[in-house]
């Protein structure tokens, strides 16, 4: 296929402006949406055994749940009873006093509750880490923190960003499409390193593109959604049943949270609707309200759910009515199902473990995106000015988008190694880990930014590599330490999902290092007309320099 030049030039600048925009927050999008996909492995990494209380069995929620309404008024707004007994898991019920603003809260205790062996109401409260939802918020926000409104900035930011990776997608493709057959999985190392990251950029891309296609448009929908489900509800669903199956709304009445349905009952009437789920929790909602209903969180490989794991059903707690089944997997109805699949699909909320790491090693390829692009940039500066002058002097943009590349993306990945780390530590010294890990986390970023800003591309690259490499390394050095010598303070959980965090650091520690020694040799056996050589000259401030972007 022939496209004229002068329509390649046009789209070599959308694509070139849009990945300069936007790569680094989607570098940090990518990098933490990949260890989403194991977030509940990450947070049963995270939380210690001494926090834990006694689990029950299951004849015996009815009790706990009934003592818990009698003596707890507090709890008539909404609970949550866990079904699940993995090492995240504190206590059967718990309930939060703090709102439920989208804002992560850092301080705010949870009361937890389980049953004594005499069957007595067993109350604690305790502050849990929460460091795997601000994982996942560095997903969603690329870790700018502000709120606008009831939003974080970074969400609406993120948001923006993405439409920019739509676009860097779209004239990405119709730039390789003169050569797709051609170069299509071309890898050419050798001296020519643009020649090389041009390959690994263009294979990475156009294998995961339909990834991309879906990640950036669902990215796009969930940033604004507040703003197209006003839309809709204006224009196409003036009323709420419409747009989401509410299923047959029981007419008004007045209940006492003391007639609440027993949890068996409730469990059954599930698996009588949905024989094939796995109920993971129950979450009790306004109990003294007419807006009553405990929301069931169930699991279903098979299908597609709108949840990061979990597909929903409303129930009415007095009268056992369903109100929601719009997102019960394999229920949900024509709408729903195609919302569900939209969600599911970037989520990677099916078909289980399996997909999560196919989810997890395109999401870390998105990162590597990203990163090459900015990579690209860098050598085409210089191979321009190279044009004029056997040894040029890059421009002062270059060397600065070169430190900025290398601080934020290794800074924000050694950021989030180090508050892994920290929480095990501080937790012997700290009742509450969350305000210290968040702190360790932006001290790390920032440090990495302001060190690369002071030391320089080739410097630092080394440097923050090796940062990235030892922080991976201490996640599983902690968990030994904590397995060998439990009195200093970290613990050691013992399950396959857990040991896989442990092993998974340590083959990214394994990783670092060997970067570390790439960007080394580079640094000094490298083109010294190169922003990552040792030997590199001081950055061109001269005016009469080519265009930043071309």
């Amino acid at each position: 296929m022939k496209l004229r030049s002068d329509i390649l030039k046009v789209y070599q600048s959308l694509h070139t402006w849009t990945g300069i925009v936007a790569g680094l927050l989607l570098f940090i999008a990518f990098y933490a949406g990949a260890l989403t996909m194991f977030k509940q492995p990450i947070d049963r990494w995270l939380n210690p055994p001494s926090q834990r209380m006694a689990p029950l069995a299951i004849e015996d929620y009815d009790l706990l749940v009934n003592q818990v309404l009698t003596e707890h008024p507090e709890s008539h707004k909404g609970f949550t009873l866990k079904l699940e007994t993995t090492e995240n898991v504190v206590a059967p019920i718990m309930w939060s006093t703090a709102g439920r603003g989208h804002e992560i809260e850092l301080s705010s205790p949870n009361t937890y509750a389980t049953l004594g062996p005499d069957k007595a109401l067993v109350v604690r409260e305790t502050t849990p880490s929460v460091l795997a939802e601000l994982i996942d918020m560095l997903h969603r926000t690329a870790g700018i923190p502000f709120l606008a409104g009831h939003e974080y900035i970074g969400i609406y930011i993120l948001g923006i960003a993405s439409v920019l990776y739509f676009l860097a997608l779209a004239s990405g493709v119709i730039l390789l499409l003169p050569t797709l057959v051609k170069d299509f999985f071309a890898l050419r190392p050798g001296k020519n390193k643009k020649r090389f990251w041009l390959d690994a950029h263009n294979i990475i891309g156009i294998t995961s593109l339909p990834f991309h296609i879906i990640i950036s448009l669902s990215a796009i929908v969930f940033a604004f959604h507040d703003q197209f489900y006003d839309g809709l509800r204006q224009v196409v669903y003036p009323a709420p049943e419409t747009m989401f199956n509410l299923g047959e709304q029981p007419p008004k009445r007045d209940f006492s949270v003391y007639d609440i349905r027993p949890v068996s009952e409730i469990l059954a009437d599930i698996k009588e609707r949905a024989p094939n789920v796995q109920v993971s929790e129950l979450l009790y909602m306004n109990l003294d309200t007419p807006r009553a209903m405990v929301r069931a969180a169930v699991i279903d490989t098979d299908f597609m759910v709108t949840g990061a794991r979990e597909g929903y059903l409303g129930i009415h707690p007095y009268t056992g009515d369903v109100l929601r089944s719009g997102m019960l997997p394999g229920q949900e109805g024509t709408w729903g199902s195609i919302v569900n699949k939209f969600f599911s699909l970037h989520f990677g909320s099916f078909g289980g473990n399996p997909i999560r790491w196919v989810y997890f090693i395109l999401g870390i390829g998105g990162a590597v995106l990203f990163y090459t692009g900015n990579l690209l940039w860098l050598e085409k500066r210089r191979k321009k000015l190279k044009r004029n002058d056997d040894l040029p002097s890059q421009r002062r943009a270059c060397h600065v988008m070169a430190r900025l590349t290398v601080g934020v993306c290794l800074g924000s990945i050694a950021g989030v190694f180090a508050a892994m780390v920290s929480v095990k530590w501080f937790h012997i010294h700290l009742e509450n880990t969350n305000v210290a890990a968040t702190s360790i986390y932006y001290a790390v970023f920032l440090g990495a930014v302001a060190w690369a800003l002071f030391r320089g591309a080739a410097r630092a690259g080394v440097e923050l590599c090796l940062l990235c490499a030892i922080t991976a390394l201490l996640i599983p050095a902690t968990s030994l330490t904590g397995a060998l010598l439990p009195v200093l303070g970290p613990w050691a959980h013992t399950s396959i999902g857990v040991v896989a965090v442990d092993l998974t650091a340590l083959i990214g520690a394994i990783c670092f290092f060997t970067f570390a020694n790439i960007a080394w040799q580079r640094a000094k056996n490298g083109p010294a007309d190169s922003v990552w050589s040792l030997g590199e000259a001081a950055p061109n401030t001269s005016l009469e320099t080519a265009p930043l972007i071309d």
